[in-house]
């Protein structure tokens, strides 16, 4: 906000009003207030403080002051109408402002996440939003177990702590689709890894996904797509990682870029265990902790809550229904490839 050189044209009329109601003992009319309102309105647009045109307001009652003979109540409370309908304005114009402010921030956001403006337009706009595109960024995605939105106290949280350590690094916090995102440029890693250690320890059950740097303007819609494709693929693999970086699972999405493929082998190689009493889902899960426990039978054994010779017991009841040795460094490789495919693809709980 800047000092007015002058308050006089948003003090038009007031002192003939203070003189009249000092006579007369009336109230403000309609007219009047709705005035008072519109040069608020004015005074806000034009870029002036409402403490400094408060302090006017008074000064000018305290100058026309000798001049009123009437009684003392009617005065001020003229000047109580006046200088509240003169707020009421100023603040509904700073209320439209802020609104619109939050409109075209919102508008940015959608356009910058899911790359539909003109890449050149956006960078010019970007730097509004304290965003240089035309460095490399990345994004990190929030998601907990309720909806985030700007007015959550989780995102005002996660948004003061990264504020307050890192000031003004041309980093961007914005809530969409219920998830709580934070760019930043793409050499600032210690910025989106404190995003999300702040942003798991606001909210229990949320987990954070960390994009790639990606290049130019249209790099943050790809990092973002990233991450959002990261945090399904967690979900989908039932990581237990509250921080999953899109770098560490890029095997994943190469193993399923052929579905049709993909779906094959998890039939061929895992599809007889449907045979096996209480179906296929308890040596699938089997499976995938004996591998996940680097082929260890005890490891394996108790976190299963087995005895190292039941789970001995369904690793030979896997080889007499699939033909191959999960013990076999030959088999090993493509049980455990389909073990991951059928996970991806949401098997046996849903027909591939």
């Amino acid at each position: 906000m800047t000092e007015p050189k002058t308050a006089q044209p948003y003090l038009r009329g007031y002192a003939e009003i203070l003189a009249e109601v000092s006579a007369t003992g009336r109230r403000l009319t309609r007219n009047e207030l709705d005035e008072r309102r519109a040069l608020g309105e004015q005074a806000a647009e034009d870029g002036h403080s409402l403490r400094s045109l408060v302090r006017h307001h008074l000064a000018a009652t305290r100058t026309a002051w000798p001049g009123t003979s009437g009684a003392l109540d009617s005065v001020l409370s003229a000047v109580e109408q006046a200088v509240d309908a003169f707020a009421e304005g100023y603040e509904r114009a700073q209320r439209l402002a802020v609104r619109e402010e939050e409109a075209a921030r919102r508008e940015f956001i959608d356009d910058l996440l899911y790359g539909r403006s003109d890449l050149g337009r956006l960078a010019e706009r970007a730097e509004r939003f304290g965003l240089v595109l035309s460095r490399a960024h990345a994004v990190a995605v929030a998601q907990g177990p309720e909806a985030y939105d700007d007015a959550a106290t989780v995102t005002r949280r996660v948004e003061a702590a990264v504020i307050t350590r890192f000031g003004d690094r041309r980093i961007l916090l914005a809530t969409k689709n219920g998830q709580l995102i934070c760019v930043a440029p793409g050499d600032q890693d210690d910025v989106l890894a404190y995003f999300a250690k702040q942003a798991h320890a606001a909210a229990d059950g949320s987990r954070v996904a960390i994009g790639r740097p990606q290049p130019g303007a249209g790099g943050v819609v790809h990092s973002y797509e990233e991450a959002l494709s990261t945090l399904e693929l967690a979900d989908l693999l039932g990581l237990d990682e509250p921080v999953v970086r899109a770098a560490d699972l890029l095997v994943y999405p190469v193993l399923t870029r052929d579905r049709q493929a993909m779906a094959d082998l998890v039939l061929s190689a895992l599809g007889p265990l449907q045979g096996a009493r209480g179906g296929a889902e308890p040596l699938l899960q089997t499976l995938e902790v004996y591998f996940e426990s680097g082929c260890n039978a005890a490891e394996t054994a108790r976190r299963l809550a087995l005895s190292v010779r039941a789970l001995t017991y369904r690793l030979e009841r896997i080889h007499q229904l699939t033909g191959s040795n999960p013990a076999d460094p030959m088999h090993r490789y493509t049980l455990q490839t389909a073990v991951i495919g059928a996970r991806l693809l949401g098997w046996p709980a849903q027909e591939i």
